[in-house]
């Protein structure tokens, strides 16, 4: 097939997916031709491969634009083109806006349903790369827990790291981060992802202005971004609660909830005040409640410890109001608390450890809010921190638990397809090739499971991966699960009353 066939075909594929009408194809088929320096279009007629995908033709497209040295090949430079390419099947944001808002008159799942799947077909969600992530579940005692090897995000070559070591370094940097309004319709540039194709829905939470996105590469199912419109750095407070409240009665659908606002116990991104959300039983959501007690000054809440690695609190009730000002007393009074016995100081010298990760969800007509007590203190042992992966679980997972680990997703790089692979070899006694970090670990597996048959290694190790995994959140876990940790856990809720 040549190359007008394969344009006419992403047209075609564009109608079937409603993300144009077909009295838009001519149009939308002569602006491709202009992308792709094509003066003509002289179609053979040929369809022979009716199972591409948009993803698919998308690929062929841009092979051509690299072999037509349309553009570089290189990552950014065909991102960029792509997202360029199916930026001419989408309508403006305010158009998204309308029938986003049109659709939510009659059903907030029906509004969401529309944008997840224009963010998807569109490209914006990089499907095609999603499906290469490997996934599985772990049984636990605190339940089955979600494993990801993320597989998703390509990988730069050398070619395109050395051009962007030449790139010229600006302070003025637009858009200022990648969560900034200003990625909506960003061409992109060597070192910033290609925005043409995305689109944002506008949220009003509290009185202010923001905004509903999707992740490029979900994690989980309808895995969005609420952003602030304003360039605003993480902050954990009384308007952080109101807020994720808040969009639950919005969007009841949808959990919400955000990574804590200090290094280490926080996300990736504290330049940018934002929240994770999405349509999506995360496995603290199903974890039971093993203590509850009540609040003095709030007899409308039901508040509980729940049964997770981590130390939460959950708080229920129908009332968002008096759930904001029970958040704010936990919260307040947790920057200032501290327990010796258990290794929980608030500040050394000036600098405060103490912070909340917050998750909120509805259950009916009640609002949940679980709070993850979290504390970011290091010391000789711990210098990456104290409640954080230690040493002997980094092999599998070093980087900061934040909020989608904190639920119970583990989000675990892609290095690990194949260094598991020669752990498997290793086991059953096969020629490997097994990373040092990974020796102790594997000779512990042989000593545990003698005569392993070659259909069950893969299940044993990924296995005992979700208990690496269990163990890294029992590690940020502030109160441990042990009699001394409750014990301490109850110290806490005492000084609540």
């Amino acid at each position: 097939m040549n190359i007008h066939d394969r344009i006419q075909q992403l047209v075609d594929l564009t109608i079937s997916e409603s993300l144009i009408e077909p009295e838009d194809s001519v149009y939308t088929r002569n602006q491709v031709l202009a992308l792709m320096e094509l003066e003509e279009f002289t179609p053979e007629g040929q369809n022979e491969d009716k199972d591409l995908t948009i993803p698919d033709v998308l690929e062929e497209l841009i092979d051509y634009a690299v072999e037509q040295e349309l553009i570089e090949n290189m990552l950014d430079e065909k991102e960029q083109f792509q997202a360029k390419v199916m930026d001419v099947f989408l309508p403006r944001p305010s158009d998204v806006n309308k029938e986003f808002y049109n659709r939510y008159e009659h059903d907030p799942v029906e509004a969401t349903d529309y944008f997840y799947h224009l963010s998807k077909k569109s490209n914006y969600i990089q499907e095609k790369r999603v499906k290469k992530n490997i996934n599985y579940t772990a049984e636990t005692e605190y339940g089955e827990l979600d494993i990801t090897i993320n597989l998703s995000k390509p990988e730069k070559d050398p070619k395109q790291i050395a051009k962007e070591r030449t790139m010229k370094k600006t302070d003025a940097a637009y858009p200022k981060c990648l969560l900034c309004v200003e990625n909506e319709g960003y061409a992109g540039r060597i070192g910033h992802p290609a925005r043409s194709n995305h689109r944002l829905v506008r949220v009003n939470l509290t009185d202010q202005n923001w905004l509903l996105q999707y992740s490029p590469y979900v994690y989980y199912n309808e895995h969005s971004i609420v952003l602030s419109e304003q360039h605003v750095p993480m902050e954990i407070n009384r308007e952080t609660f109101d807020q994720v409240l808040e969009f639950t009665e919005k969007f009841p659908h949808y959990f919400i909830g955000s990574n804590a606002d200090l290094p280490i116990v926080g996300g990736s991104i504290l330049s940018h005040n934002h929240y994770q959300a999405g349509h999506y039983e995360f496995p603290m959501a199903r974890a039971e409640e093993t203590y509850t007690f009540t609040l003095n000054a709030f007899p409308g809440i039901q508040a509980s410890i729940v049964k997770w690695p981590m130390s939460v609190l959950r708080l229920r009730s129908e009332s968002r109001e008096e759930l904001g000002q029970a958040a704010e007393k936990i919260l307040a009074d947790w920057r200032e608390y501290s327990d010796p016995e258990v290794e929980i100081y608030a500040y050394t010298e000036n600098e405060p450890h103490n912070t909340i990760t917050p998750i909120a969800r509805r259950r009916g007509k009640e609002y949940e809010l679980d709070l993850v007590l979290r504390n970011n203190r290091t010391n000789e042992d711990h210098p990456m921190g104290i409640f954080h992966p230690h040493q002997e679980v980094h092999h599998i997972k070093k980087e900061n638990i934040g909020l989608i680990e904190v639920m119970g997703l583990a989000v675990l790089p892609a290095r690990l397809k194949d260094e598991l692979k020669e752990v498997e070899k290793y086991i059953l006694g096969e020629p490997n090739a097994i990373a040092d970090a990974h020796h102790t670990w594997a000779d512990e597996l042989k000593a545990t499971f003698s005569h392993i048959a070659k259909e069950d290694v893969q299940d044993i190790v990924r296995g005992s991966v979700g208990k690496k995994f269990e163990q890294a959140l029992q590690h940020a876990g502030v109160f441990k699960r042990d009699q001394q940790g409750q014990e301490a856990f109850k110290r806490f809720i005492n000084t609540l009353q």
